[in-house]
């Protein structure tokens, strides 16, 4: 069969209307950036996406015509602007950064650390806003970025606020998935602890040189809807401040959220 013929199949599933193959493989394409490859040649993204080169040529090509993605001058391609400008637009995370980026931006200013704002996604935690530090060196901070659900704070918290029933599914995802997670009875426990005092604190083997306190952002309806973390240098005797300034500024964005209603 052609790549002609190939690009106009379709592929159903459950009963589901027919999903064009080509949807598939151009989405195949874009999921290849990470944050650990922001930039890729061409080659790179055939071998991340399983495609053959010739393919994945024609589907970049397209995908840069249209602005999901801009080539370098030294033929490596990044995610394009028009990409970023649509994603901007996703409900969960618009509104949210609109009401807390002020309250993140004061937090930044008191205490010139990093201030992040995450939501859950899947068994991950995804950061819709943040303002970075100069003066420490976080690799995944990025807005976009993702961490480790359990040993992550901002996870921490989301995981300790959810409803039960999706928590135990979550939990039980997380144990299929990710080899270092402690047991599952040692991991409710530390949950416990976190709904009860009301923060979570990051876990030393995510970053040993740095430690992000973390506190929950409730939605109207009573939901934990999103987390706020502050990250300080590990040790450092501000941490106490730090926990204390962090759980004022969510609790100053949940305030603001009900005022939206």
């Amino acid at each position: 069969m052609s790549d002609t013929r190939e690009a106009r199949s379709t592929q159903t599933t459950g009963g589901e209307r027919p999903v064009p193959r080509s949807i598939d493989r151009a989405l195949s394409v874009i999921d290849t950036f990470r944050h650990d490859r922001t930039r890729q040649t061409l080659s790179e993204i055939s071998r991340h996406s399983g495609l053959p080169i010739a393919t994945t040529y024609r589907i970049v090509e397209r995908l840069t015509a249209w602005g999901a993605l801009e080539r370098e001058p030294g033929g490596r391609y990044h995610i394009g602007l028009r990409l970023w400008e649509v994603s901007t637009l996703a409900p969960r995370s618009m509104a949210l950064q609109r009401v807390a980026r002020p309250f993140m931006h004061d937090l930044y200013e008191i205490t010139h650390y990093s201030v992040h704002l995450a939501i859950k996604e899947g068994l991950e935690v995804v950061f819709v806003e943040r303002f970075q530090s100069p003066h420490q060196v976080l690799h995944r901070g990025r807005v976009g970025g993702r961490l480790p659900m359990y040993h992550s704070a901002t996870g921490k918290v989301l995981l300790a606020y959810a409803p039960p029933e999706e928590r135990e599914e979550t939990l039980r995802a997380l144990a299929d998935a990710e080899d270092g997670l402690p047991p599952l009875d040692e991991v409710r426990n530390v949950l416990a602890h976190v709904h009860a005092r009301g923060y979570a604190t990051s876990s030393p083997e995510l970053n040993p040189d740095y430690m992000a306190v973390a506190a929950p952002i409730v939605a109207p309806g009573g939901a934990v809807i999103a987390s706020l973390s502050l990250v300080v240098k590990a040790g450092d005797t501000a941490e106490r401040d730090a926990l204390h300034l962090v759980r004022v500024a969510a609790g100053g964005i949940t305030r603001a959220l009900a005022g939206r209603r």
